[in-house]
Formats: C-alpha cells, structure tokens, sequence
C-alpha cells in the first residue's frame, strides 16, 4: 500500500510510528516526504499538504477534538462553537490559551495518534461543558441522526451528569430547538408532549390537553408555511390555541417566551374544557 494512501486514509495525518509498524523504513518515509512534500505537524507525525486544519492543529498541540467541536464535525446540533474544545491527559502543558481544554478521564481509552474523539468520550465532556439545555440538544442530535442509540448509551458508565442527560435524551427531537424547549419546561407540572399528531399533521409540543407549541426553524417559508398556516385554523377551528415561535424567541430571548407560554397555562388555554 502506497505510504500517500494510508496518511489519507488516517485523515491526512498520520504518526509516523504507525508507517513504520506497517512495514515502510526511514528511508520511505524521507523519499515520500520529498515527493509528496509532506508536512511534519509536530515530532512523529507527517500530514499531506491538503490534510483537515484542524486536525493539523490536533496533532501539532498533541490534543484531541472533542466536545462540540468534534460534535459539530460529525454533524450534531451545536448551538454555538466558538473556541476549540480538545482533550488532553491531565498533567500534559498544553498552550492554548484561547482553546478548551477538557482533563476529563475518558470512557473509553484514546488509543495513540487518535486525533478525534470517540462519540461517547464526546458527548460526556458535552454533559460537564454546556447547559443542560444545549447538552440535551448535542445528545438528542445523536440518536435521531442514528449515531448511537439509547441501548448503546444505557450500558456505559457514565457520571451523574451525564446519567441525567440519558435519561431525558431521545431519538424523536427534530431539531435543537424542539431540545431546548423540552428541557426548559421540564418543571411544569403539566403535562408537555413532543411529536404528537392532531388531525393528520405533526405538531411540536402540545402541553396539556388544548395548548399546541410550534417551532419556526430559519428556513420557515413557502409551501411548508402555507400548510402550517392551515393546520393552525383547522386547530383553532377545534379549540386549541396554538403559539409559535422562532429560532430567536428560543435561543436568544427565552425569558420573554416562556412568559408567554405560562401566561396561556394561567389562563387554563391547556385544559380540555374551557
């Protein structure tokens, strides 16, 4: 096997400890670096010239990417990832001083040159990193992309933490928001029911018996407001009351939302006689 097709098939960078338990010498090494004009990130590792920046970085700092920022690499709902998050052993220096750096001791072991994090060392440092709301919206972001599943998660040894998160988590959120939402009305004692179906169409939450919860994404335009609009009348029609809000009313003025929310449970527009 060519040296070039094992460094892209280890994602660009590669130790080259590993090239030489697969048999290549110094001298292939040197030779390939010449012609493929290799990078050399950091002592024992080689990188081709189009490998991943940031796993360039991981290797250069001898880190590992975890937390939301290997979350947000395999596609987890990541509210926000404005600084990298990478592990490191507890006692190694690292300086990065604009980076988190997690010390947590991982589930499973990292074996040597592993540049990204296992998915359940990921979603643990999640669990003791971001709020429990956006915590829950990374790990729900999991088992509905299919990532892992409930049973899986079930027989890890996770921390109390993370425990709690397990329990909450499911396959069936459709985005973060509808995660957030359900996290921050955890407490009602009412009550709040995700996905449910009213009259041949999908609503996000119904709380209680008659108050339907619905979450506008970003891209909530044309037909698929058209339909909402109409599955809206057809559920006022038959005595709900339905609430909409959008991706800023959840993320960025929370307080303000729920008021409204609570406002319609005073108002009893959740119970099934009014």
């Amino acid at each position: 096997m060519a040296i070039e097709r094992v460094i892209r098939e280890s994602g660009g960078v590669c130790r080259t400890s590993r090239l030489l338990e697969l048999g290549y010498s110094q001298y292939d090494l040197n030779r390939a670096a010449r012609r493929l004009a290799l990078r050399r990130p950091r002592r024992g590792w080689i990188a081709l010239q189009d490998a991943d920046p940031t796993l360039i970085f991981a290797a250069q700092h001898g880190v590992v990417l975890t937390c939301v920022t290997r979350a947000q690499r395999i596609g987890l709902w990541v509210l926000q990832a404005n600084q990298p998050h990478v592990a490191a052993p507890r006692g190694r220096r690292v300086n990065l001083p604009d980076a988190t750096i997690h010390r947590r001791r991982p589930l499973t072991p990292r074996e040597p040159g592993r540049l990204e994090d296992s998915l359940d060392n990921t979603l643990e440092c999640v669990a003791h990193c971001l709020p429990r709301d956006e915590a829950l919206a990374v790990w729900d972001s999991a088992l509905q992309l299919g990532h892992t599943d409930l049973h899986k998660l079930s027989a890890l040894p996770w921390t109390a933490r993370a425990r709690k998160l397990l329990e909450a988590a499911t396959p069936f959120s459709d985005s973060g928001l509808e995660s957030f939402l359900r996290a921050r009305l955890s407490w009602l004692r009412i009550p709040v029911r995700a996905q449910v179906w009213l009259f041949g169409h999908r609503v996000d939450f119904l709380i209680g018996d008659r108050l339907v919860v619905q979450i506008d994404g970003r891209h909530h335009v044309g037909k698929q407001r058209s339909a909402d609009t109409q599955h809206d009348a057809a559920l006022g029609h038959r005595g709900f009351t339905v609430l909409r809000f959008t991706y800023a009313e959840i993320v960025h003025h929370w307080p303000e939302t729920q008021t409204v929310i609570l406002d319609a449970i005073a108002r009893g527009l959740h119970l099934g006689v009014r």
